[in-house]
């Protein structure tokens, strides 16, 4: 799944292409829009919230498409071919106008509405890492509201703070020598965890590269996520991995056992899977 700063990145350019200019493409390849026409109509700006892109049109209507798992936009000059990195039936949604195109690759959830109602698609979020409402104090309290949670689940779930994905997450928890299966109360320094998570995100968002590390070579942007069986960069003890949260929406966690010690007691007791290399 995109991270916030990929999705960040992603309405930046599309801000840069289509805002303060009159739509000549409009073409929605999903039921639900088929007969929408947006030519002629001027886009006044897009932005990123949490997961989601917002493109606002005159007239007080909202553009919403959420990226998921692999969705994508991709701005190109207008007359020459979108980018082919992905098969044209792949296409849901383009979006041009005299200079730029922007096409929509597999992105989930168009609809358009009114600007009014933005809530009923991104209200349930909370404070934005890269955005303007960003509330760090709020964002611990929201953390502390499921006590008992293993941080690593809580990091995720959108409702306490929006932007931090599966591989934020996992270097996060690194950086902050915290087990992902500890419970949230036990964390001890939830304000630095989310300060740190902020700082991340926005080192990360006006670039594709993503590092954690500092350095951008392959194989080492990043301290534990997809390392697993390799040795720790900071001690070289092998990262481990296990699967975290319940099926459908359990993800690959990475941690380094010395590093980030078990707790005393880890979150949800006892059943958690058995890490492996």
């Amino acid at each position: 799944m995109p991270e916030g700063d990929t999705v960040w990145l992603t309405a930046s350019r599309l801000h840069k292409g289509l805002s303060g200019r009159q739509l000549t493409v409009s073409d929605f390849r999903v039921p639900a829009m088929a007969t929408v026409d947006l030519r002629g109509r001027t886009v006044t700006e897009v932005l990123a919230r949490g997961k989601h892109v917002l493109a606002r049109i005159d007239d007080d209507l909202t553009l919403h498409s959420h990226l998921r798992m692999d969705g994508s936009w991709y701005l190109s000059r207008t007359g020459g071919r979108p980018p082919r990195r992905h098969p044209d039936h792949l296409i849901r949604a383009l979006l041009g106008n005299a200079e730029w195109l922007a096409t929509g690759y597999r992105v989930h959830d168009l609809r358009l509405l009114a600007r009014a109602d933005e809530a009923r698609v991104v209200g349930h979020l909370g404070p934005d890492l890269l955005g303007p409402d960003w509330d760090a104090d709020q964002a611990a309290a929201n953390l502390r509201r499921d006590p008992a949670a293993a941080i690593g689940e809580a990091l995720l779930d959108q409702r306490n703070l929006a932007g931090i994905g599966n591989m934020y997450k996992c270097e996060v928890l690194f950086m902050e020598r915290v087990h992902p299966w500890t419970r949230v109360d036990d964390v001890p320094g939830l304000a630095e965890l989310v300060a740190t998570c902020h700082r991340v995100l926005r080192a990360n968002r006006d670039h594709p590269e993503q590092s954690t590390t500092g350095f951008t070579e392959r194989g080492r942007q990043h301290w534990v996520y997809e390392r697993s069986g390799q040795p720790c960069l900071r001690c070289r003890t092998p990262v481990r991995r296990a699967d975290q949260g319940a099926p459908p929406r359990a993800r690959g966690t990475y941690w380094c056992p010395t590093c980030q010690p078990e707790p005393a007691r880890r979150a949800g007791g006892d059943d958690q899977p058995a890490s492996r290399r």
